[in-house]
């Protein structure tokens, strides 16, 4: 078994589960979705590909740097009726995670991990966060991401910081959201089609590691 370490950095991100017309929300972390469609678009593959084997990799997500939520509040003005004879304005908030790092990381088949690490480098789309403003503030690749022979728990915990702690403020330990089939949290983000926008549920647990020894990786 091998995992595969990907970068998650931006001054804004969004990670909804549950969101509808008028509000959209964003997850603490990551979700398995939001993973699942930046492998897709690295990948090339269109909304109505397969996904049995990207959504079936087992995921994790170390936090770095957890964020703060924000709200944009906006108005969507002369949107059209349902029955076409009128317009309407709407109003909605957008929320999204500001200044947020994370380590992400999927285990699984080695093969299909060079796979996205290939694409990683050289997507065939272009990548974003959550939403199309949200561009990353460096690569999703990390040249020593593919760390083989690793499990998913041994490679987030022993990887380098991906933001710059001052020696007298950076944490003691760093938080970890699992893929668990026994886990107590449940999240209804594995996505079946994205054509279809179905997706079922997993279960995930949390646990707290030593924060990692080693300094800031480099960007590229």
């Amino acid at each position: 078994m091998s995992t595969l370490l990907i970068r998650l950095v931006a001054p804004l991100q969004s990670w909804g589960t549950q969101s509808h017309l008028t509000m959209r929300d964003t997850g603490l972390e990551p979700s398995k979705s939001g993973l699942v469609g930046l492998l897709c678009a690295a990948l090339g593959r269109p909304r109505y590909a397969p996904l049995d084997d990207l959504a079936g990799l087992n995921m994790g997500v170390r936090i770095d740097r957890p964020g703060t939520i924000q709200k944009d509040f906006q108005v969507v003005q002369n949107v059209l009726e349902a029955d076409g004879k009128g317009k309407k304005n709407i109003i909605g908030n957008r929320y999204f995670l500001a200044n947020a790092a994370f380590l992400a990381g999927i285990e699984g088949d080695p093969d299909l991990l060079q796979q996205i690490q290939n694409a990683l480098q050289k997507p065939v789309w272009p990548l974003y966060l959550g939403r199309k403003a949200f561009i990353p503030a460096a690569p999703l690749f990390l040249k020593d991401g593919l760390r083989k022979g690793q499990n998913l728990i041994e490679a987030l915990r022993d990887f380098g910081w991906l933001v710059h702690w001052p020696a007298d403020k950076a944490p003691q330990q760093v938080l970890l959201v699992l893929d668990d089939p026994r886990g107590s949290q449940l999240r209804n983000d594995v996505p079946l089609s994205f054509a279809e926008r179905t997706f079922t549920s997993r279960r995930v647990s949390t646990r707290l590691v030593d924060a990692p020894d080693s300094e800031l990786q480099e960007v590229f």
